[in-house]
């Protein structure tokens, strides 16, 4: 099936999570521009779509190109409880980015735009004042819009993460949410993609290339990986080796479950942060090896394909894995839209 271009506009990109996923929708879309104050991000953007990339603040583009859809995610740390611990004015300054997105939106008047961001963003004040304008003001009010939150897993991602989108289309109002491809119960849908359907195929030793590259953990934290059984968490450190438990983590018996933690091999991997090379900051824990999982294992959870040209250091890397919208996620969201457009 042939279909009529739709050009991209990518505004806060990142790595290009969410143009990737359109781009693999195979309907039509193509990236003609894109915006990302990170250097090693717009690299990467640029390196895999070939695009125009502004590498700087979204305030300093006086003027966006015509095209037919805007997608983009603003920075979530201000909304994000784990960005709780932020300066208040760095926090407000993140929290207000959205309408410099809005300001994309009133110049170039595109066919649909998606917005995404935490789930806790649908809940905050400035989403509702988001909400406002779209409904009120004259430009905006075309557009016809909704929203909820997803879980990555639903849509083919091995990986439950959980994410807010607004859809909105002009002068059509788009359904939601996309219909989920894959579940538990229904015999419409596939079964979840697992951590094995992943990264089983992997070197359980990381090869140092390709991205599959790992920490030279002490042997000390290698012990404590040991005592860590298959969903397991630093509760069983604190029971099977008490003489290698932190005091902060012996002291304080009860809290989250996902600390130290070991993932399942078949079931989807919990949500894959920009420090997933830290077993301490969550469940990242191999299902079987003795070490954190590599950063080729998290681009894989994420639903990057190994082809997938990531620029930077291994920090920046990490970064741009951890805060991806899953592209199997963004797809189907893509063809979700497509139709909506298309009528």
């Amino acid at each position: 099936m042939s279909f009529s271009p739709l050009r991209t506009i990518d505004l806060f990109s990142g790595a290009g999570g969410l143009a990737l996923g359109f781009q693999e929708a195979r309907c039509g879309y193509e990236p003609i521009f894109a915006v990302e104050i990170e250097g090693a991000a717009a690299r990467t953007f640029k390196a895999n779509f070939g695009c125009e990339v502004v590498d700087g603040p979204i305030q300093n583009v006086l003027r966006f190109p015509d095209a037919e859809v805007i997608v983009g995610g603003p920075p979530c740390q201000g909304f994000s409880p784990l960005g709780r611990d932020r300066d208040p004015a760095s926090r407000a300054l993140l929290n207000e980015l959205w309408q410099e997105y809005l300001r994309a939106v009133r110049q170039v008047m595109p066919l649909a735009f998606v917005i995404e961001n935490v789930p806790e963003f649908q809940k905050s004040e400035q989403f509702e004042m988001l909400v406002k304008a779209l409904k009120r003001e004259r430009k905006l009010r075309h557009y016809k819009f909704d929203y909820g939150v997803l879980n990555a897993a639903d849509y083919g991602v091995p990986q439950r993460r959980r994410r807010g989108l607004l859809i909105a289309t002009l002068d059509r109002q788009p359904t939601w949410p996309p219909p989920p491809t894959h579940g538990p119960d229904s015999p419409k849908q596939r079964p979840y993609v697992t951590v094995r359907d992943a990264i089983g195929d992997l070197p359980r030793r990381p090869t140092g290339h390709d991205l599959h590259i790992g920490r030279n953990p002490r042997p000390e934290s290698v012990e404590r990986y040991k005592a860590i059984p298959a969903g397991g968490n630093r509760f069983d450190l604190m029971h099977k080796r008490p003489d290698l438990t932190p005091a902060c983590w012996a002291n304080k018996p009860t809290g989250t479950t996902d600390v130290f933690g070991r993932l399942w091999w078949d079931k989807p991997a919990l949500t894959i942060r920009t420090e997933f090379f830290k077993p301490e900051k969550g469940r990242f824990l191999h299902p079987s090896a003795h070490r954190p999982i590599t950063h080729r294992e998290a681009a894989r959870l994420q639903g990057f394909p190994d082809w997938f040209q990531f620029e930077g250091s291994k920090i920046e890397i990490a970064r741009q894995i951890g805060n991806a919208v899953p592209p199997p996620l963004a797809t189907a969201v893509a063809k979700h839209l497509r139709k909506t457009i298309d009528g």
